[in-house]
């Protein structure tokens, strides 16, 4: 059983930061992608970012230059710092940990940009 706790997400003002943190929990293949995707209302879920246990990333082209992710393998930890937030941000930001056909997913953190 693996479990994913995200923590870090509320309410920012625009141009601000915001660092989200996922702790994975329970057994996982060391060879894992760690990811953070997001939900906004009325589209669809969508990449993030994404991060391979080498730690080889890949960004949306909309966070590029702002969003940095990172991960801590000893501690199966997933990390998403957030700055020059817009409005367009704002969404449900969900974790997300795979390897091979298995993957999981976190319950989400809710990011909200005021403006």
């Amino acid at each position: 059983q693996v479990q994913l706790v995200e923590s870090g997400g509320g309410l920012v003002q625009a141009g601000g930061s915001l660092r989200l943190s996922c702790a994975a929990s329970g057994r996982i293949f060391k060879s894992n992608t760690m990811a953070w995707y997001r939900q906004a209302p009325g589209k669809q879920r969508e990449l993030v970012a994404g991060i391979s246990s080498g730690g080889s990333t890949n960004y949306a082209d909309s966070v590029k230059g702002r969003f940095t992710i990172s991960r801590d393998n000893a501690k199966n930890t997933v990390y998403l710092q957030m700055n020059s937030l817009k409005s367009e941000d704002t969404a449900v930001y969900y974790c997300y940990v795979g390897a091979g056909a298995i993957y999981y997913w976190g319950k989400g953190t809710l990011v909200t940009v005021s403006s």
